[in-house]
C-alpha cells in the first residue's frame, strides 16, 4: 500500500450539488430529481422532452437539438435557454458536461447514464472518465452511486455494503477492508472484474497502482462527493 500520505480520501457529505444533468433515455428516478431544489438542471437535447413531460422544466437544453428542435415542445420554450452546438465530434453529454465546467459548476449528479443504446453507454462512460479528471462528478443509476477513480484512495463506505470495482479497460490494484481483497493484482475487461464485492468496514482502501476503475456504492442522496 502507498504511504496514506500520498491517497485521497473521498466522503459523502450534506451539500448542494452544482448541477444535474440529465441523458436522453427512460429516467425512472423522476421523483428524486424533483427533491433537487434550486439546482441547476441541464438537459442534453432529447432529455429535455422526457423531462418537460413530467412536469420539471431544464434550465438548459445543450446539444445538437435534433431531438428537442423536432418536439412540440420547442415553439414554447425560451430560446434564450437552448445551448445550439451542432458539432459532431463529441456526443450531447460531453457538450452538456464541457458547459457545466465552463461556468464553474463542480459538483454534478448525472442521471441516465444509460443513454438508450448499448453503444450510447459506452460512449457516456467514456465521457464520465474523461471529465471525471476536472470535477466530482456522480452517477445515479437504480439507487447506486457510480464514479471514476484514477488516484488511490480511501473512500467512506457503510459497513457490509456492495461495492463494484469495474476496470476500464485494464487497472492494476490492491484493496484493504473488503470482503476479498486484491493484493497487487489485475482486473481487465473480459478477463477478470470486481463486481460485487463486501466491505467490512466505514472505509475502504483502494490502491491503484495501474489504471482506472469505476466504483459503484449505495446511494448517499442527496449527499455530494467530496475528494481531498
Amino acid at each position: 500500500m502507498q504511504d496514506k500520505l500520498n491517497i485521497q480520501e473521498i466522503s459523502f457529505i450534506e451539500g448542494k450539488f452544482d448541477a444535474v444533468i440529465c441523458l436522453n433515455t427512460l429516467i425512472p428516478e423522476i421523483s428524486i430529481i424533483k427533491q433537487l431544489i434550486d439546482v441547476p438542471i441541464l438537459a442534453a437535447d432529447g432529455a429535455a422532452i422526457y423531462l418537460i413531460e413530467h412536469k420539471i422544466e431544464p434550465d438548459f437544453i445543450i446539444g445538437d437539438l435534433d431531438s428537442f428542435n423536432s418536439s412540440i415542445y420547442y415553439d414554447e420554450f425560451p430560446k434564450d435557454k437552448l445551448i445550439y452546438l451542432p458539432e459532431q465530434e463529441t456526443n450531447d453529454f460531453e457538450k452538456t458536461i464541457r458547459y457545466a465546467l465552463e461556468n464553474n459548476m463542480q459538483n454534478i449528479l448525472v442521471f441516465g447514464i444509460h443513454g438508450g443504446e448499448y453503444e450510447h453507454s459506452l460512449n457516456n462512460w467514456s465521457v464520465l472518465s474523461k471529465f471525471s479528471k476536472l470535477a466530482n462528478i456522480l452517477v445515479f443509476d437504480k439507487y447506486r452511486y457510480g464514479f471514476c477513480l484514477n488516484e488511490s484512495a480511501e473512500i467512506q463506505v457503510n459497513k457490509n455494503e456492495i461495492i463494484s470495482l469495474i476496470p476500464r479497460g485494464l487497472a492494476k490494484i490492491s484493496t484493504n477492508n473488503l470482503q476479498w481483497n486484491l493484493h497487487n493484482e489485475i482486473l481487465e475487461l473480459g478477463v477478470r472484474e470486481g463486481a460485487r464485492n463486501k466491505t467490512l468496514d466505514k472505509n475502504c482502501l483502494i490502491d491503484i497502482h495501474q489504471g482506472e476503475l469505476f466504483v459503484f456504492v449505495d446511494s448517499r442522496f442527496p449527499k455530494i462527493m467530496i475528494k481531498r
